[in-house]
């Protein structure tokens, strides 16, 4: 059936029971938080100097960085492949990557053993230029600085809105003091808009974060993947390879494009608005080419290291292997097919497959394929757990009420 949505702001009911139940999830990952940060880390963790990260790493960092990167996908498909052809899903991408990002930053400050020693990282004298970590962090935050000021003018329309409240007008007056912000009439009032100065501002800004929006993620995931050279001892010989921040780079480009198509198909089922038909099948095309290629060097770099028998060892170890191949490979078949009228609900669902594929690996990278040793042993607490699922929570809240107020899709016709 054919759809088509009138309205312009799709379901705007913000206090939903999603609404609710993300907001409980919130306090108690809030709770556990504040407890670990006046009793230590030891009072909510499982964490040992065998397992110095855990769930928070392997989930919240890992994988939280390759949702950020459904922006910097989308921008090389939109700015440098086809010249801003799809740059309709960048608005939505960017926003999944802003959240994404500080997922990963609120989950490094949490997992911090010394939080008070966090300012190392605005102090040159601190910096370790050989550190792959320091590398990560570094792309990281000035990815998240490049995002933000991807979507500052999408912040600024939304101080137009409504009546003002006072943190709004208080906004307002320091954007007028200096000029940012002007006055135009709009029928019955006036609504505040850019002015030239800030326009040209914002301009010369947003290139500049094109730029290292691009650039920035493919140094910090490849750094995510040098991170595990170092532990040749410690991580399973079926997941510790030279190949490691190639593959890390691969697997967020496709798992990018994945999230892109989860992202934007899920807020317009749940706005009631149109589908971009012809964009998200262009970029369901670009999936399975490069999980291919990265299925061809993951299997070929096996073989070389002649590690295929403890592929078949029907251990812990190999079923995971096989899990996250037979994931990808599964979820990328169908995409092979993809044309540009297609059914967003098996879109949706290799997107989903997609997405478990490509988190599973990193998982298995961070922590099912590490072991420290004998006698070593790491399974997350309760507190660790709801931690992990409170940060989720907070930026999925988030998000929802941003979609909201500020729609990532324009209303047109789609195929329901």
């Amino acid at each position: 059936m054919i759809g088509h949505s009138t309205r312009p702001g799709g379901n705007g009911n913000i206090f939903t029971k999603s609404f609710f139940v993300l907001s409980s999830l919130s306090l108690v990952g809030l709770f556990f938080t504040a407890v670990r940060f006046t009793k230590g880390i030891g009072a909510v963790s499982n964490l040992s100097d065998g397992y110095p990260w855990g769930i928070w790493v392997a989930y919240d960092v890992a994988i939280g960085t390759a949702v950020t990167c459904g922006g910097y996908t989308v921008a090389l498909l939109s700015y440098i492949i086809n010249r801003g052809q799809y740059h309709t899903l960048v608005k939505s991408a960017i926003l999944t990557s802003l959240f994404g990002s500080f997922l990963a930053a609120s989950s490094i400050v949490v997992e911090i053993g010394r939080p008070w020693n966090a300012h190392g990282l605005l102090s040159a004298t601190s910096w370790q230029p050989r550190s792959a970590f320091f590398e990560l962090m570094l792309c990281l935050f000035g990815y998240l600085v490049a995002l933000s000021l991807e979507y500052l003018p999408n912040l600024l329309a939304l101080m137009g809105r409504g009546t003002p409240t006072a943190l709004r007008t208080l906004a307002l007056n320091v954007l007028l003091r200096r000029g940012l912000v002007s006055w135009q009439q709009a029928g019955e009032g006036s609504t505040p808009v850019a002015s030239r100065r800030l326009g040209t501002i914002i301009n010369r800004v947003l290139i500049c974060s094109a730029v290292a929006g691009i650039i920035l993620p493919t140094m910090h995931q490849s750094a995510l993947g040098s991170l595990m050279l170092i532990a040749s001892t410690k991580l399973h010989p079926l997941w510790h390879s030279p190949f490691l921040p190639l593959l890390f780079l691969i697997n967020c480009i496709y798992f990018g494009y994945a999230i892109v198509i989860f992202v934007s198909i899920l807020s317009s089922f749940v706005l009631g608005r149109g589908f971009y038909d012809e964009e998200l099948a262009t970029v369901g095309r670009v999936i399975p080419w490069l999980t291919m290629a990265w299925l061809v060097i993951r299997i070929g770099d096996v073989m070389r290291r002649d590690q295929v028998p403890a592929v078949f060892h029907g251990d812990f170890y190999s079923i995971f292997f096989l899990a996250e191949c037979f994931l990808m490979g599964i979820g990328a078949i169908p995409l092979f097919r993809v044309g540009s009228k297609h059914s967003p609900r098996r879109l949706f669902l290799a997107a989903v497959v997609m997405l478990l594929g490509g988190g599973l690996y990193r998982f298995n990278v961070y922590l099912i394929g590490f072991n420290p040793g004998t006698g070593w042993h790491y399974f997350p607490s309760f507190a660790e757990v709801m931690i992990a699922v409170g940060i989720v929570s907070v930026e999925i809240l988030a998000y929802q009420l941003l979609i909201k107020l500020l729609p990532p899709l324009p209303a047109q016709r789609a195929r329901y």
